[in-house]
């Protein structure tokens, strides 16, 4: 998986991240379903899972001939209710890769992404591309820093996958993730949209790609998402003329 480049602006945007999070072997263990109910009371224990596997998940939970649309960087009050009309209007199901305060900042949007049935994804606190060069104690408080934003920003429902920022995942941050239920994400075919070269380069782009495997790579914030949206309004209804069903990533 390639690094994305430009994509360090959470870094200038996000000036403070939260404190680091202490991880112990006997850390607690967290799962996310879509639709779950929120969190129980403090005085009730949290629901633990058996941890996920560790590797990077590719595939589809839907079959040989299916797709899994991935919306990352968001949530965003502009382009992620766009984005989430076109899944609607479709009757596709996505997986959103939020960053931790961009979830905290928009408390509504997570609702309503988790509300419409779809699944969350850890994107991490800073979007920080090269955190698979930073000690363990930095990648522990990026990843579960954002953990506890998105869960709390979404009303109790946590994140069922980890996607490192340009893909700069470690064998630690893949086990941390995994050990909290989080099943590291990856991605086949990069729609490019981040670079927004145009709606038909993107949709091109995507059609060119999706040999490569199921997950295909969008994005709901970091500027424009307009083409985004407009790539979205072409390819879904060409992906299921093709046949494709739609599903989420393996965990």
């Amino acid at each position: 998986m390639a690094r994305h480049a430009g994509r360090g602006w959470y870094g200038r945007v996000i000036g403070a991240a939260v404190g680091v999070t202490a991880v112990t072997a006997a850390a607690s263990v967290w799962t996310a379903q879509a639709g779950q109910t929120p969190s129980a009371p403090a005085h009730s224990a949290a629901p633990k899972t058996v941890a996920v596997s560790p590797v990077i998940a590719h595939s589809s939970d839907a079959g040989a001939h299916a797709v899994n649309i991935t919306i990352d960087d968001g949530p965003d009050p502009t382009w992620t209710p766009q984005v989430l009309q076109v899944l609607r209007e479709n009757g596709v199901k996505a997986t959103f890769c939020m960053v931790g305060p961009q979830a905290q900042a928009h408390p509504d949007m997570v609702k309503q992404v988790v509300a419409a049935g779809h699944r969350l994804c850890d994107h991490t606190v800073s979007h920080d591309t090269g955190m698979d060069h930073k000690s363990e104690s930095y990648q522990s408080q990026q990843i579960l820093d954002a953990e506890k934003q998105i869960t709390e920003a979404s009303g109790g429902v946590r994140p069922m996958y980890y996607r490192a920022p340009g893909g700069a995942f470690t064998p630690y941050s893949r086990t941390l993730a995994a050990s909290h239920g989080m099943r590291p994400l990856g991605w086949n075919a990069d729609s490019k949209d981040f670079e927004r070269p145009g709606t038909d380069a993107i949709v091109s782009t995507v059609k060119s790609e999706l040999a490569n495997g199921p997950t295909l790579l969008f994005h709901d914030a970091g500027g424009d998402r307009s083409q985004t949206v407009a790539a979205l309004r072409i390819l879904l209804p060409w992906l299921k003329q093709q046949g494709y069903a739609f599903g989420f990533p393996v965990r």
